[in-house]
């Protein structure tokens, strides 16, 4: 958890580049992901260091050399700021600068400096420069969770979002979408549009809190560091932001793919993950000729919410499992490619569940109402029944605000008087949602028993609907399709009696009017 002494180093950072000129968030963020990456260089090579020392052997294959020293963190960082600021742009030792050793350092630093060709240093002033290097280097960075906690910090204070939507999934809409599927150990996890990798950060979290005992074996450690998480994005920004957030959430050699997931470049990607967890790109469309060609065999379409369904249908194993956002249009568009796209979900594939999510959870970005899918592939069909929830709180105001409702945003329930249960998800279901889910998870998944959500009637927030109804509905997913509104009967009075009722009120202000002149004269 973020403590409020990080979060004010955070906020007088972000102030300390708003007021010395640099106005754009994303480079904020850019420049500070830099520094921050400086500071781990030295930080990884004083560790080597350390070990060299207690063993005898020199560091094999160090980050810095003898003659780059100056270009180090803690050598740099107590040079007045001009000096420190002609290490950062004018070639001094060996030819290069503190940024030019940065972007060459290989795969000795990490997953992060694979994706730093195009970085560019855009601090202007040596005063900034120094102010911030100073700031920085006061933050304790002793532990994952306060990295990642701090790194996250800073990524939420993005106030406007990227042309792609690249900030757009809120935090805890992700964790309850990664609580829902609860990552396994063998899983290989997959985000085609990662953006800053939230979703790969957040399933790697799951893991450290729910299965910490995994880490204890040394085959899962190297799954976990390079094998279990893969992000596809073509914005090489958001490749080095989303390499450092997961680097910095202890996650050290992610794959993450530099492409557009949808063209033919990506085509070679296909039957390899277990889980998918995404919230792709909604608006825009693309020409068929920049889409791979099998993609728009299973969904012919320019619209890149469908075909995202599609490219993740054909990256899944057989048996794999997939939760993604969609615009609730996915769910009831009539036109021919929005109905192919939800047949090959419902009928060749098994959908498990559909959370209808309130219009003001994307705000301030977006007021568009969206929707969370939950799939296996079984290219063989399996769906039985599809469980619909109606979330209509998430913690937050619904409104360009965001308000927090709720202080703790991962109650335990059943610890929970029925009232205060009550009170609680009237401002926030995600933890009822979760609840709910794993409670009939069983049954959507060919289990036999009896389940309570089996009897909840229409008119509740969660629900069961038949393979056959929705079949015969077109397999339109649309909540309000299948949920029952009960209206109460409202009783008026009869005209003429309402007329009196007008008479007599129009005879008191008469009234009132005529005291009022009286008590004047």
């Amino acid at each position: 958890m973020i403590t409020g002494e990080l979060k004010s180093q955070v906020d007088k950072i972000w102030e300390a580049f708003w007021t010395g000129g640099n106005s754009n968030p994303l480079t904020v963020i850019e420049q500070f992901t830099y520094l921050l990456f400086i500071r781990r260089l030295d930080e990884r090579q004083q560790l080597e260091e350390k070990k060299s020392n207690m063993i005898g052997i020199p560091v094999k294959d160090p980050i810095f050399t003898e003659d780059q020293k100056e270009l180090r963190w803690s050598s740099f960082k107590n040079k007045d700021p001009q000096t420190m600021f002609d290490l950062f742009t004018r070639p001094t030792v060996d030819g290069m600068t503190v940024f030019d050793h940065m972007r060459n350092t290989g795969s000795k630093a990490g997953v992060f400096a694979k994706y730093m060709k195009n970085a560019q240093f855009q601090i202007a002033t040596p005063r900034l420069l120094d102010l911030v290097v100073q700031m920085i280097d006061k933050v304790k960075m002793d532990d994952r969770d306060t990295k990642g906690d701090l790194y996250e910090y800073m990524l939420s204070k993005l106030s406007t979002a990227g042309t792609n939507g690249q900030f757009r999934t809120p935090r805890h809409i992700i964790k309850m979408m990664v609580d829902m599927v609860e990552p396994k150990k063998e899983d290989t996890i997959c985000d085609p549009a990662c953006g800053t990798a939230g979703f790969l950060v957040a399933a790697g979290e799951y893991v450290h809190e729910n299965h910490p005992d995994w880490f204890h074996e040394k085959d899962f450690r190297e799954h976990f560091n390079n094998k279990m998480f893969t992000g596809v994005e073509f914005d090489a920004t958001m490749l080095r932001i989303g390499a450092m957030n997961m680097q910095l959430h202890g996650i050290e050699n992610p794959n993450l793919i530099g492409k557009d997931a949808l063209s033919e470049s990506n085509a070679d990607i296909r039957d390899e993950f277990t889980l998918i967890l995404a919230n792709p790109p909604f608006k825009g469309s693309l020409d068929y000729d920049s889409v791979d060609n099998e993609i728009i065999q299973m969904v012919k379409t320019k619209k890149t919410e469908l075909l995202f369904l599609g490219l993740m249908l054909r990256m899944l194993k057989t048996g794999g499992r997939c939760a993604v956002i969609i615009p609730d249009g996915v769910l009831f568009g009539s036109s021919k490619a929005h109905k192919q796209i939800r047949q090959e979900i419902i009928d060749n594939q098994k959908l498990e569940a559909v959370i209808s999510m309130p219009s003001g959870v994307f705000k301030p970005y977006a007021g568009v109402s969206t929707a969370v899918l939950f799939f296996t592939k079984t290219n063989s069909g399996g769906t039985d029944n599809v469980w619909f929830y109606d979330m209509k709180a998430d913690g937050f105001s619904l409104d360009d605000k965001r308000t927090a409702l709720v202080e703790d945003f991962s109650p335990i329930l059943e610890e929970m008087s029925k009232e205060q249960r009550s009170t609680y998800i009237e401002k926030n279901n995600i933890p009822d949602i979760i609840t709910r889910f794993h409670s009939v998870a069983p049954l959507l998944r060919g289990a036999g028993g009896v389940f309570a959500e089996t009897d909840r009637a229409r008119t509740d927030q969660s629900f069961l609907v038949s393979f056959s109804e929705i079949k015969e509905n077109g397999w339109d997913l649309s909540i309000n399709r299948y949920k029952e509104i009960v209206y109460e009967e409202v009783e008026y009075d009869a005209p003429n009696v309402i007329i009196a009722d007008i008479e007599t009120l129009d005879k008191q202000r008469a009234e009132a009017i005529s005291n009022l002149k009286k008590m004047l004269r």
